[in-house]
């Protein structure tokens, strides 16, 4: 009879224990950024050294260093804006694989699609322009009401003696 008196109090000890031990734990040590969240902000600046290559794929010692700088921005807290904001507060527009639409580099953004804009509408107005006007005329027939009645039939003479 003790046994089962004793399984019970051990039990008992057991559960009432348990939440103690679970709170008692230390909180989980921060984890650092992994390579790809690094990289993430990393592919969004360019190399400070090389030109045209992109933070993330650059093999250099400055880029290396300045992965890591992100890395321990990353683990601060910080977010991916903020960081970009830090490094071309600290090192200019130049690092930047996408510039900010403002000052010099909106024509950047706004260029572009004008010019398409404007060369459609010169294409439209050309296209206009080559075809022939048939509405209220009957199609294939040959209309020269806008034209000068002399040189109409010089020239209606001129294809007549051609073809002749």
């Amino acid at each position: 009879m003790t046994k089962p008196i004793v399984v019970l109090a051990g039990l008992l000890l057991t559960v009432l224990a348990l939440p103690s031990l679970v709170f008692a734990q230390d909180a989980p040590p921060d984890s650092m950024p992994t390579d790809d969240e690094v990289n993430a902000v990393a592919e969004q600046l360019y190399c400070p050294v090389c030109d045209n290559v992109p933070l993330d794929v650059c093999p250099t010692q400055a880029c290396i260093d300045w992965r890591e700088e992100i890395r321990v921005q990353l683990a601060d807290g910080q977010g991916e804006d903020e960081i970009i904001t830090w490094f071309a507060d600290r090192y200019g527009q130049r690092v930047l694989a996408t510039p900010e639409a403002q000052g010099i580099d909106l024509a950047l953004y706004v260029g572009p699609p004008l010019a398409m804009l404007l060369g459609l509408g010169i294409l439209l107005v050309a296209l206009r322009r080559m075809a022939p006007a048939t509405h209220n005329r009957g199609v294939g027939a040959t209309h020269y009401d806008d034209l000068d009645p002399i040189y109409v039939s010089r020239l209606e003479h001129e294809v007549k003696e051609f073809r002749a």
